[in-house]
């Protein structure tokens, strides 16, 4: 096959596109462009993008004897991702900025670009396993799994791409453990062998979430509220600057006059207002979802699974409903036990409770959340 490697300058898509050759495919190295200053540096294992990692990048490809180009889709990445990420922010949701590059730029920019150029596959360096079956009219269906090294897992930021995208891709480190994947990029004597992973936010070097969003936001006042008494309890900048769950930085002299932390537990971006509550508000026993993806039957209608509303987070037993269709297209989820911090934005991806609980069924946008005291 023709396979378009996708390298970002680190040892996983190194090691990945080393692997395609060695398969035997025809393979083409790509560095994508998503920065609008490419002279930008990273700090250890902060940003990526950086002019640094399109060198890594080359340097690797000349190793492996493979053509290697950079193409510039930092327009793309602006639009789709880091726009999209401030708007998600000054709506009061919590995003997942990767999954959103993966469903936008890697698995649709960059593979429609490299399927009108004649490639069969995208091969990234992505930790998920990947196989095809046969469905009962002879098609071929492609399968998502969990990878084998359940820390490195990335699944979850995959479960948004389609059928089609996930049948033009491939994902050599799915069967590998991370430690196994260092090894062999030293014993191959490639150059980015121990260089550090990339951690947080690749568009946010400096890990500053909510200078980074009031910078582009600016003021937006609103105020703290209590999710008992809805007594005022402070005022705030902007609700940019609050996700679901968190504790710090909430603006106010102290805990709860009972001693108890308090936590966000809601965001209205209408009325700029912020709730904070005691741990027992955090708590969701349902949840709908948006935009859903379907990585099995189409006639499946509802279905046990688990869910799972957090990269490296636990997966839930529970139950989902597909209602509606196109547009309209929702899915409603019940889970068997409250799972805290449920936020609009998050992706909630569905995984088959059997055998084994590792392949990925769906997955949907969250759009609210029905906390567990109220619960049916």
């Amino acid at each position: 096959m023709r396979v378009l490697a996708a390298m970002s300058g680190g040892v996983d898509s190194a090691v990945a596109a080393a692997r395609a050759v060695a398969a035997g495919h025809e393979v083409v190295g790509v560095h994508l462009a998503l920065s609008a200053d490419p002279a930008t540096l990273r700090t250890g294992s902060r940003g990526c993008c950086s002019r640094e990692d399109a060198g890594d990048a080359r340097r690797v490809a000349d190793l492996l004897g493979i053509p290697f180009y950079v193409w510039d889709f930092a327009e793309r990445f602006r639009a789709d991702v880091i726009d999209d990420f401030v708007e998600s922010y000054s709506r009061g949701e919590t995003p997942n900025p990767c999954l959103r590059c993966n469903e936008r730029i890697k698995f649709e920019a960059l593979l429609d670009r490299g399927m009108a150029l004649g490639f069969d596959a995208v091969a990234t360096g992505h930790y998920a396993r990947l196989s095809v079956e046969e469905t009962e009219s002879g098609e071929s269906r492609p399968v998502l799994r969990r990878a084998v090294d359940p820390g490195k897992d990335q699944s979850y930021v995959l479960g948004v791409l389609t059928p089609r995208q996930l049948a033009h891709s491939m994902f050599p480190l799915g069967d590998s453990h991370k430690s196994e994947v260092r090894a062999e990029a030293e014993s191959s004597g490639l150059p980015v062998a121990t260089k550090p992973d990339s951690h947080d936010i690749c568009f946010i070097p400096s890990g500053d979430t909510r200078a980074f969003l009031g910078a582009r936001i600016g003021v937006r006042p609103g105020a703290v509220v209590d999710a008992d008494s809805g007594d005022e309890l402070g005022r705030h900048d902007g609700v940019y600057g609050f996700t679901i769950g968190q504790r710090k930085g909430l603006g106010l002299p102290g805990p709860a006059p009972d001693g108890r932390p308090r936590y966000v537990t809601s965001i209205d971006a209408d009325s700029g207002t912020v709730t904070v509550g005691g741990a027992e508000h955090l708590l969701s026993r349902a949840m709908t979802a948006s935009s859903p993806y379907w990585l099995v039957d189409e006639t499946i209608r509802e279905a046990a699974c688990h869910v799972q509303i957090r990269a490296h987070g636990q997966a839930t037993p529970g139950y989902v409903r597909r209602v509606g269709d196109g547009a309209d297209a929702r899915l409603e989820i019940s889970l068997d036990e409250p799972v805290r911090g449920v936020a609009a934005g998050q992706a909630a991806v569905l995984y088959r409770p059997e055998p084994g609980g590792d392949r990925v069924l769906g997955s949907g946008t969250i759009t609210a959340s029905v906390p567990a005291a109220t619960a049916p």
